[in-house]
């Protein structure tokens, strides 16, 4: 990942509903969401949704999948992986000791 991707990625987590669809959408990893599921659950008008998804799409964090008649969609961890491996490449000047709390903080999720 690079700078521009990285800010890409960031903005688009930088507002409201797209982080709550973004960590929605982390919950429900593997099998994912439809986009009226998500819609119904963040309370959120679908056309409105449909633009935060692209959005989030555009900058690498979410994919979809047609499945018949609905549109499935799922965070791209790949895409989060680049972006937290690109935000702390350089962790603390090569004192790894020091970034082992963030590793630790992490690590429970998975």
């Amino acid at each position: 990942m690079d700078i521009e991707s990285s800010v890409t990625a960031l903005a688009a987590l930088a507002q409201g509903t797209r982080l709550e669809t973004f960590r929605l959408l982390v919950k429900h990893e593997p099998v994912g969401l439809p986009a009226g599921e998500v819609a119904r659950l963040l309370d959120v008008p679908q056309n409105t949704l449909s633009t935060h998804l692209a959005m989030l799409s555009r900058a690498g964090l979410v994919q979809s999948e047609r499945q018949g008649r609905s549109i499935i969609y799922r965070a791209d961890l790949d895409g989060l992986r680049g972006l937290m491996v690109f935000l702390v490449k350089d962790c603390c000047g090569a004192h790894a000791e020091l970034c082992e709390p963030l590793l630790t903080d992490l690590a429970p999720c998975c």
